[in-house]
């Protein structure tokens, strides 16, 4: 059976000075390819789990694996390395370069790493799969890729932090409510587009929001209040 892609044991973390843990929870699986939705209210700690993933936050118990690497057996260089290769971030704020233009920021993974780099120009230029990518978004107009994205409505600044977490096809989606700023019928179009461009690239999806209305485009659904013992005996 093959490893799964992300695997978390009897993680717990809290804040510095908390008086408990944000979070503690026993066992977490989750499947290569597999769409994954996880819910939660908000502070519920579901970034801050995002961020143990990713390993931008170290637990004080138990474990986190990715890619069959456990995070805390790895170098802070070697963490680098391994988001820049193959973990794919939407970001709640987008975390969006505000110097570069559109067509810079959707790029910018493939200066980091080479081996996204190698992937995004397997059909041409990575120029030209970011605007494949924008295109599929609803961002065409080369006018409009050449502007800094702070000249960018909300909206239009969420496609491009989804562009640039989808180019090079990262083994590893997450996404951290990423359709907050997009009404009812964008919503399910976006999380269509990213489900398809998902199996395009053979990346898990790690979907999180704590819109419960969304489960039903996902392979499974998971309640972070249920698997999180911190909030149950909260």
């Amino acid at each position: 059976m093959p490893e799964p892609v992300i695997k978390i044991r009897e993680l717990r973390f809290a804040w510095p000075g908390a008086s408990a843990p944000l979070l503690d929870i026993p066992s977490f699986e989750m499947a290569s390819r597999e769409r994954l939705f996880l819910r939660g209210p908000s502070g519920s700690g579901k970034s801050t789990l995002l961020g143990l993933i990713a390993g931008v936050l170290e637990p004080q118990a138990g474990s986190v694996s990715v890619l069959g690497e456990d995070m805390a057996d790895l170098s802070g260089a070697a963490r680098d390395r391994l988001r820049a290769d193959h973990l794919g971030v939407i970001f709640q704020m987008f975390n969006l370069v505000p110097y570069l233009s559109v067509l810079q920021n959707v790029t910018l993974p493939c200066r980091f790493s080479a081996a996204r780099r190698k992937a995004a120009e397997a059909g041409g230029t990575s120029a030209e799969e970011a605007r494949r990518l924008l295109g599929r978004l609803g961002l065409s107009d080369e006018k409009l890729l050449a502007r800094p994205v702070t000249e960018l409505s909300v909206g239009q600044q969420q496609r491009v932090a989804v562009a640039r977490a989808l180019i090079g096809g990262p083994d590893i989606l997450i996404a951290d409510e990423p359709t907050s700023a997009l009404d009812a019928d964008a919503r399910d179009r976006f999380i269509a587009l990213l489900n398809e461009e998902a199996t395009r690239s053979g990346a898990a999806l790690l979907f999180v929001s704590h819109d419960g209305a969304l489960a039903s485009h996902f392979d499974r659904s998971i309640d972070l209040t249920k698997l999180n013992r911190a909030t149950v005996t909260a």
